[in-house]
């Protein structure tokens, strides 16, 4: 079987959620199947590295359009290459590919459905059209969760025959590797970060719900101070690059009176996540919904309790490993903060099934679902 991959999102330089999806899901794919042939179409061949042993089997082709990647540079490739099928990691297919190809699309979430006001309009027009033709045309769809399976049945229509529910890995060991004090010291020090802190990881945007956060962590603050609980210096730190429509949330600490206790970081590189992770007193996750939700898993791998919004399909991914809140409640979000700091049992336990949960979820074991996926769509009868 010969499979097109758009890689153009894994090889890039900062990652976010599709990015470490796309990179990690072809690092396992070469680990798991040593019989199909893959070409992986790339924007640029700086910086390309492919770990997990693709044994010859994995071709590179870089398509150098600037502009129009997927619906004219990656198109037209599939009118010269051998392909038996396209998969497509996040969403966009392209419409000018030749005829009768089978296709596979992931499809992450629908949050700019459900959560319009939260993004610009000429984004959230790209991401509907897109992800409506997707669900119309592909010949499988792959859902991060069963929660955004439901969303593409009810708000797009598509098909449920035709959905594979596949969750996303973690790279449990990578998280709960063990480094010394000195290390973990030098990298915290490097970002200006002081024990102990609350860790927020994902991109700064409206629908993370951030504003919220850090009123909630301003109430925890005054309480923990009120009640002598502890953690007179505790600090709030958000890692991630500012998205877009910052400016509420970049306002909020000077709004609710922690600005000397809530620290952005920017991106973090991924070398760098397991050491936030780990000296991190709790990981919060208060999004309006997420389509899955990684950072939790990456914390729970890493030992540290996790905090996370009832929301989307953030309950799926989290179980029972989890302190969930209401995240249109600052009470309810200050509230579980509170408990997951001062709650010493609770932490154990929460961290504990945190572990055991992060078991079920495997980069290998969603390569495996993905390339029986792959090799259902060659099957079908045209």
């Amino acid at each position: 079987m010969n499979v097109g991959i758009d890689a153009s999102r894994a090889f890039v330089s900062e990652r976010t959620g599709t990015e470490k999806y796309s990179l990690k899901l072809l690092e396992a794919l070469g680990k798991v199947d040593d019989r199909n042939r893959y070409i992986m179409y790339t924007r640029t061949l700086k910086g390309l590295t492919l770990q997990g042993g693709s044994g010859g089997r994995f071709a590179v082709r870089e398509i150098g359009w600037p502009r129009l990647w997927t619906q004219g540079g990656l198109a037209a490739r599939t009118w010269v290459d051998r392909l038996d099928v396209l998969f497509i990691p996040a969403h966009t297919l392209p419409v000018l590919r030749r005829p009768r190809l089978k296709t596979v699309v992931t499809i992450h979430g629908l949050e700019y459905e459900y959560l319009p006001q939260y993004y610009q309009f000429p984004q959230k027009v790209y991401l509907t059209w897109s992800t409506r033709y997707a669900v119309r045309s592909a010949t499988r769809l792959i859902a991060v969760s069963r929660f955004t399976a439901s969303e593409l049945v009810s708000r797009m229509g598509a098909d449920s025959s035709k959905i594979r529910v596949i969750h996303e890995g973690v790279d449990a060991l990578g998280y709960s590797k063990s480094y010394s004090d000195n290390v973990k010291h030098s990298v915290l020090e490097g970002f200006g970060v002081r024990k102990p802190y609350v860790l927020f990881v994902g991109v700064v945007q409206p629908r993370k719900n951030l504003v919220r956060l850090v009123e909630a962590f301003s109430l925890t603050v005054n309480r923990l101070l009120g009640e002598r609980k502890g953690f007179p210096d505790l600090t709030l730190v958000i890692a991630g690059k500012l998205g877009w429509m910052v400016e509420e949330t970049l306002k909020a600490p000077q709004k609710f009176g922690v600005a000397d206790r809530v620290k952005f970081l920017g991106f973090v590189e991924d070398k760098h996540l397991p050491f936030l992770m780990q000296e991190a007193e709790l990981l919060v996750q208060p999004s309006l919904t997420e389509g899955f939700g990684l950072p939790v898993l990456e914390a729970m791998a890493a030992g540290t309790p996790v905090v996370a919004a009832r929301a989307g399909a953030l309950p799926e991914v989290c179980g029972d490993a989890a302190i969930l809140v209401d995240p249109v409640d600052v009470v309810n979000i200050a509230d579980g903060l509170f408990q997951g700091l001062t709650h010493k049992e609770m932490r154990r336990r929460l961290t504990k099934l945190g572990l055991e949960r992060v078991k079920q979820f495997t980069w290998e074991k969603a390569a495996q679902k993905t390339l029986e996926v792959l090799e259902e769509a060659v099957g079908e009868s045209r």
